[in-house]
């Protein structure tokens, strides 16, 4: 691949940034939006009625200069722990690729430049050049130059190794205080017991009393056992749906009471103290058929074999959960009590045997979800060799010998079009980790967060590495004295693919995430058909989407700053970006990102 496609690309991705950001900063001010771009404000009571000013539709900048100087104070007082943490990544990944950065920038591009392994650099011509020329490629074999490489990686390592000592030491203190400082909350005195084993003698409650009463008498305190009770579940959601919107009608009554004087000159009422009466009656037979529902429940309902068991401290539940209550690791299953809010609660009923089937079900679908995905990847590093092209399709040869066509078909469609598929990714992950036997949202979005990375770094790292230069050579992989050797002349190679593609595919993803593209577009297919007073929940961050990405695109940096230091400038712009969009998504957009913390 040439330069000037990749100055195609880079200069493609800077036109979108800019209309973006211009749109986003006129689409941001109008009300009709405001639940796409503000929902968090939005859902803590800010008016969407508000009247139109001229300054709606003029783009301003003010939103990165109040995402810019929100301190991590605020941050953290405003978005939790968790949130600090996501924003710390990305700060960290800036520490370090800045410092890399200065090194392959000024001392290791230059060294690479200086070289002649593979051609001479044509100054005048310099878009012409190969971008291997600008890698450790173009380095004599055997040069004395090769140890400069060497030391960049140690003092690079050095200094990321330092960084994450300081980063942990700080995330730690934070942790701890803010453990110590908030108030004892009733899931971290709970632990979740699972796989009880049943008795002829006794209930599952009677089994769970005598078992923790006999084990732990000074701590133990009560139980609870998980009954099937979904016709009860139905109904506390439906008593939720109502609750919102009576809150809403309430709020936008008392705002029209107070500017208009409320109903017709203030004598009579609106049509929304009707729903509001309408909805309270519907909310009291609600609570009517939730207690009876209960009280048939703790007499009738099959009894699950989980419980929740409270102790009198947070010690003492931690002593529970870490000590081994049985000598069979199947029965008596110990594990912290989620919070009440991050409960899942498919899978509470399910046996060891049951939860460990359909992980090990899940872990082939992803194997073959993964192998499958190889076939885009496949086709994508086509694109990226025009001679190919060119064989298994004739007739495209007089549309590659136009110099733009070739230069954005080498150079930003490769890295569009995996983009693209890698949209499917997250979201089948998602549900895979949901059906795998894990009872708290918290548990299915790590577990997602760890298969989205496993698939990122095997399926677009490896997989690109061998499909553009030793897939044809199945042999020589085969021969495990040889792949040292292979890889250390694959990865250098496809630095013409990755560079554009953090330019493409990073830019292009945290240009996204600020337009918010799939939610603005269901906004305006779903206006009309959508109530006023209609109440709805701030969305939280993607966690199993975003940080798998910052991660590999810390991946990337990482392994090609010393072979191809021309990546640096890319993925500097693109964590500069991502700082600021994540900053003010988290500030308005976003609720709390996850809240799991355990003693």
């Amino acid at each position: 691949m040439i330069v000037s496609a990749l100055l195609t690309s880079v200069g493609i991705n800077t036109a979108l940034c800019v209309l973006f950001f211009t749109l986003y900063s006129i689409l941001r001010k109008q009300p009709s939006n405001y639940k796409v771009y503000i929902p968090r404000l939005l859902a803590e009571g800010i008016s969407r009625k508000k009247p139109f000013k001229l300054k709606q539709l003029i783009p301003s900048p003010d939103w990165v200069a109040k995402a810019w100087n929100l301190s991590e104070d605020e941050l953290f007082s405003s978005s939790g722990l968790d949130a600090l943490v996501f924003m710390h990544l990305i700060t960290f990944s800036l520490k370090i690729f800045t410092f890399a950065g200065v090194i392959g920038i000024f001392v290791l591009l230059p060294v690479n430049l200086w070289g002649n392994q593979l051609e001479e650099v044509d100054m005048y011509d310099f878009a012409g050049n190969s971008l291997d020329v600008f890698t450790i490629s173009n380095v004599n074999s055997g040069s004395n130059w090769l140890w400069v490489h060497f030391l960049a990686v140690y003092m690079v390592s050095g200094f990321t190794c330092f960084q994450l000592h300081h980063e942990y030491k700080y995330i730690a203190s934070k942790r701890i205080s803010y453990f110590s400082s908030s108030k004892p909350l009733p899931h971290q005195f709970t632990i979740l017991v699972h796989s009880i084993p049943t008795s002829s003698s006794c209930s599952i409650s009677e089994s769970v009393d005598s078992f923790f009463r006999e084990l732990y008498p000074s701590t133990y305190l009560s139980h609870v056992v998980i009954r099937r009770t979904n016709k009860i579940q139905t109904l506390l959601s439906k008593s939720k749906n109502l609750y919102k919107r009576i809150r809403q009608l309430r709020s936008n009554s008392t705002q029209q009471n107070y500017n208009h004087g409320g109903g017709i000159l203030g004598l009579f009422g609106s049509k929304k103290d009707d729903l509001i009466d309408h909805y309270g009656k519907k909310l009291e037979d609600i609570e009517q058929n939730v207690r009876l529902r209960q009280a048939e429940a703790s007499l009738i309902a099959e009894e699950a074999r989980a419980a929740f068991v409270f102790f009198k401290s947070r010690y003492g539940a931690a002593s529970a959960f870490h000590l081994q209550p049985s000598i069979n690791p199947t029965q008596w299953i110990t594990e912290p009590a989620p919070a009440p809010k991050d409960v899942y609660w498919p899978f509470f009923s399910e046996s060891f045997m049951k939860q460990w089937v359909s992980k090990l079900v899940v872990i082939v679908v992803c194997i073959l979800f993964t192998i499958s995905f190889l076939i885009p990847v496949v086709l994508v590093q086509g694109l990226t060799n025009l001679k190919q092209l060119e064989i298994l399709f004739p007739f495209l040869a007089s549309i590659l010998s136009i110099k733009f066509v070739t230069q954005i078909i080498t150079g930003y469609l490769p890295s569009l079009i995996l983009q693209m598929s890698l949209k499917l990714v997250p979201p089948v992950m998602g549900f895979l980790s949901s059906i795998q036997g894990y009872i708290s949202h918290s548990d299915i979005e790590m577990s997602a967060s760890k298969k989205v990375i496993w698939f990122t770094v095997w399926n677009v790292f490896f997989a690109t590495v061998f499909s553009g230069s030793i897939l044809h050579q199945l042999y020589v992989i085969l021969d495990l004295r040889e792949i040292t050797s292979n890889l250390a002349v694959a990865v250098p190679a496809q630095a013409s693919f990755f560079i554009p593609y953090v330019a493409t595919t990073g830019w292009t993803n945290v240009l996204s995430e600020l337009f918010q593209i799939l939610p603005f577009i269901s906004s305006l297919i779903k206006r009309p058909f959508t109530k006023q007073e209609d109440e709805f929940e701030a969305p939280s961050l993607a966690y199993h989407r975003d940080v798998p990405r910052i991660l590999f695109f810390g991946l990337l940096g990482i392994t090609y700053f010393f072979l191809a230091p021309l990546i640096i400038p890319f993925l500097l712009v693109y964590l500069c970006l991502a700082y600021i969009i994540y900053r003010n998504q988290v500030r308005f957009l976003c609720m709390l990102i996850l809240e799991s913390f355990y003693p």
